[in-house]
């Protein structure tokens, strides 16, 4: 049976770093996914934190409900443009947004993403779940889960893997090639938020956590060479 996979990708790593769009960053990426399309079905769910971030639009003063949805559409920005640069790779994709907009995108359909990823398409989901409160983390699972995906691969950005610790500020911290989810939750280190981690237990959905910044990472993290860290729901 082919390996579908569904790769996150934060937007923290389309802007490298910065706000906005890094041009060579995303024609890399997309380069990497074009690479193992032959091999693997592919889903994406990309963020939107170089352009907007809910949390942080609220501390700043605008609506949360209203910062969120900011955040949306910022995801749905970067989608084009990773759609954009695997079309010149040779890639067929699909932008599906949880927010109407037909003239950029499908509506999100669970059993119309299968069939496009069955037809060698990348299908890119965008906008979140659609409503307020939900990180980019959690629709990674739950996307996951309604497309049968085998696996959720999630790119960090500044870290190779998972970690006892913060690296860049405990020198001690040591690399854990395999943890539980329960263990990620307890220890709180920041795989990704307790609502997606929770879910991905609940539903037996492995992650795996590897770094974006070193070539062919992303090739290699979708063709399922055992990379970065495992966490398991087990």
């Amino acid at each position: 049976m082919t390996r579908r996979v569904l790769l996150k990708l934060s937007g923290e790593s389309f802007g490298g770093g910065g706000v906005g769009i890094n041009i060579g960053v995303v024609r890399r990426l997309a380069k990497e996914i074009a690479k193992a399309i032959e091999t693997v079905q592919i889903c994406v769910v990309v963020g939107g934190g170089n352009f907007f971030r809910g949390e942080e639009l609220s501390a700043a003063g605008i609506d949360r409900n209203r910062g969120d949805y900011m955040g949306m559409l910022g995801t749905v920005m970067n989608c084009l443009a990773l759609q954009d640069f695997l079309e010149q790779a040779g890639v067929v994709t699909r932008v599906q947004s949880a927010i109407a907009m037909d003239q950029v995108s499908e509506p999100y359909i669970p059993l119309k993403a299968i069939r496009h990823m069955e037809k060698r398409r990348v299908v890119i989901f965008g906008a979140g779940v659609g409503i307020p409160y939900f990180s980019t983390d959690t629709v990674s699972i739950q996307r996951s889960l309604e497309t049968n995906c085998d696996e959720v691969l999630m790119a960090k950005n500044g870290v190779d893997g998972v970690y006892t610790s913060d690296p860049q500020l405990d020198k001690s911290a040591q690399k854990l090639e395999y943890l539980t989810v329960t263990r990620a939750l307890v220890d709180n280190l920041k795989v990704m938020d307790s609502t997606a981690l929770s879910l991905a237990k609940t539903n037996k959905m492995d992650i795996r956590v590897f770094g974006i910044n070193e070539p062919e990472n992303v090739t290699d993290a979708l063709l399922g060479k055992k990379i970065g860290s495992l966490v398991s729901a087990d």
